[in-house]
């Protein structure tokens, strides 16, 4: 599988009702089928240049998310282009939460710096817990509409 982008690649994700957010690959995994993505808005109604696209920093991030290639390397993510100032430390690999409802526990869980489908740590944690994103893998559809969500 050939991912089509790089740690620093910009990207459009087409919304549902029209319009783009945006995004960038902080990191992926070594096969190309995992990325790890920060999402941004605003909602814009074409695909923005790589300038105004890359004015963000990970602050601004509206979700921090694990997503399939399948967006990228079908071409139906318009990549936007690599900013030549995205410095990887910049964009850090965040821990993640996964819960278990029934038995209402939860992990902490740490991912390889330089493999976002590679676990390193799991740290049981209070049930809880804030701050961190759902410790999941996204299809491309699930994104777009999670997206499309957070710019309504």
């Amino acid at each position: 599988m050939t991912l089509p982008c790089e740690e620093g690649t910009w990207f459009a994700v087409p919304l549902r009702q029209g319009g783009y957010g945006t995004g960038v690959v902080a990191r992926h995994s070594p096969d190309g089928s995992i990325v790890l993505a920060y999402l941004f808005g605003p909602k814009r109604h074409e695909v923005p240049s790589l300038a105004e696209a890359s004015k963000v920093t990970r602050k601004d991030a509206l979700k921090v998310i694990m997503v399939g290639a399948l967006g990228f390397i079908e071409g139906i993510w318009p990549i936007i282009g690599k900013s030549d100032s995205w410095k990887r430390k910049e964009w850090q690999m965040p821990k993640f939460v996964r819960r278990d409802d029934i038995s209402r526990t939860a992990w902490l869980v740490t991912y390889d710096e330089n493999n976002p489908n590679q676990v390193v740590t799991e740290e049981c944690v209070s049930f809880d817990i804030t701050g961190y994103e759902r410790d999941a893998l996204s299809g491309a559809g699930a994104v777009e509409m999670v997206l499309t969500r957070l710019l309504s």
